[in-house]
């Protein structure tokens, strides 16, 4: 599903114009990113939550050259499925 269809599905579930649901649809994105970036989880009770995890700095290998190199430490954001939203799918 591409979010122009993910849209269009919840403009039809929700009774909203296409243009209403793709506005609804990006503030909902926005809000979450937001959050993210200031460190905050999102938890959406029955879905997931969003996170943003540390990544710690490791040795690599280059693969063209096989020489070793180091890569950075970062962060970078992750989705935990809850319980109740998994176990939907195995009814």
């Amino acid at each position: 599903m591409t979010k122009t269809e993910l849209i269009k599905a919840i403009a039809a579930k929700a009774e909203l114009s296409n243009a209403q649901s793709a506005k609804a649809f990006d503030a909902v994105i926005d809000a979450i990113t937001d959050a993210l970036k200031a460190g905050e989880k999102v938890s959406i009770v029955g879905f997931g939550t969003f996170e943003v995890k540390d990544i710690p700095a490791k040795e690599g290998v280059n693969p063209f050259t096989h020489e070793k190199i180091q890569i950075a430490a970062g962060k970078k954001p992750v989705l935990k499925f809850g319980k109740a939203y998994k176990d939907g799918f195995n009814a």
